[in-house]
């Protein structure tokens, strides 16, 4: 199995010194998201006292052009705390801090989508929009291949592995179980965990949160779920398609009004659905962090997707571009399921596209 040499570091060592007493000090570990727009960084620093809140957490700075945010002569960037976790690695009282990155002029960095999300949804706040994203993910060894797959060849067709159980199908059980402690113990609002059609994929779901919180709460699980992969010494790939003739990656969302909870609300959902399918090629340029390229390849209309060049929609249907669910066809209220989202995608940008499509009325969008 291809694991990275630290993870066979001794792990009982490294209990021993973390049980160590700091007496009242602190350690604070900042987040953020980098250049990419994809993946996070992260530094730690020590604070004299447990910070009871963000008030309590001061600014702090990084070098941006060793993270594709900055040039050499102007590299310092600013970490602007704005939600505050557990740490489950280093325990209580230590935290994880969630920044958000301004440049020198104190703007937001160009990846800083959350600055926008902000506005957005405090504009439609009185709708009080709930989301619940559905992280799907592949386990990878440090050779880039599916975990446990076998070293020369495939694994057996797909069927089997969808919400499994058993050694010859569930691959990285420990991993995944993990994770979930981990979420819980930060504070993440997780919702679940299962296998997914294609061997080792895994997916969890974060939610309900409402307006902004939905794009903290995922973000924090993605950087939770790199650091317990970094301890099993695996990858979490969040490739929308790892491999051509399986199943790929998503990050579908699902979005409730409170007009769409109370009686009556599956009028308001048609409402939204049919938003979405006169604004589709804009939806899919947000939906993933290359203008719709990672989608290009994931959205395919097999593999329980569909068609990225054009929108449907449908009860209970998993091949459609969004999905009503059968009970919330029933009880004629609810949420539905925007299945576009690939698993890399911004949820900053996924929730204030939606926001802004669904909510927001045209002639405010056009004076913004």
């Amino acid at each position: 199995m291809s694991v990275s040499l630290s993870s066979q570091l001794s792990k009982a060592l490294r209990r021993t010194y973390l049980s160590l007493p700091q007496g009242s000090q602190c350690m604070v570990t900042y987040i953020w998201i980098d250049g990419t727009g994809e993946e996070l960084r992260c530094k730690t620093r020590t604070l004299k006292e447990e910070p009871q809140g963000l008030e309590d957490i001061p600014e702090w700075n990084f070098d941006g052009s060793s993270t594709y945010q900055s040039n050499g002569s102007d590299s310092d960037m600013f970490l602007i705390p704005v939600r505050l976790f557990r740490d489950p690695f280093t325990l209580d009282p230590n935290k994880l801090v969630l920044c958000e990155v301004l440049n020198s002029s104190r703007e937001p960095a160009e990846t800083n989508c959350r600055h926008c999300c902000i506005q957005v949804m405090e504009k439609i706040k009185e709708h009080e929009i709930w989301f619940g994203m559905e992280q799907e993910y592949t386990l990878l060894g440090v050779d880039k291949r599916p975990f446990s797959w076998p070293t020369n060849g495939y694994p057996a067709p797909q069927g089997p592995f969808y919400c499994s159980v058993g050694a010859d199908r569930a691959f990285g059980r420990d991993i995944i179980e993990s994770h979930y402690r981990a979420c819980l113990y930060a504070g993440i609002k997780i919702g679940g965990t299962n296998a997914e059609v294609m061997p080792s994929q895994w997916e969890f779901q974060v939610g309900p949160c409402e307006g902004v919180e939905m794009g903290d709460q995922l973000w924090m699980s993605r950087f939770l779920l790199d650091r317990v992969c970094e301890d099993f010494g695996v990858i979490a790939s969040l490739d929308p398609k790892p491999l051509k003739d399986w199943n790929g990656a998503g990050c579908h969302i699902n979005v409730s009004t409170k007009s769409m909870r109370e009686e009556g609300g599956l009028t308001h959902i048609k409402a939204a659905v049919e938003k979405l399918r006169n604004k589709h090629q804009e939806h899919i340029s947000v939906y993933d962090p290359h203008d719709g390229q990672d989608n290009l390849r994931r959205l395919t209309g097999l593999h329980e997707t569909a068609s990225i060049h054009e929108f449907s929609s449908g009860v209970a249907n998993r091949g459609a571009s969004v999905r009503i669910p059968r009970h919330v066809a029933q009880e004629q209220r609810g949420y539905f399921e925007d299945r576009r989202p690939a698993a890399n995608c911004d949820p900053y940008t996924v929730t204030c596209a939606i926001v802004r499509t669904c909510l927001v009325p045209e002639e405010d969008e056009q004076g913004s």
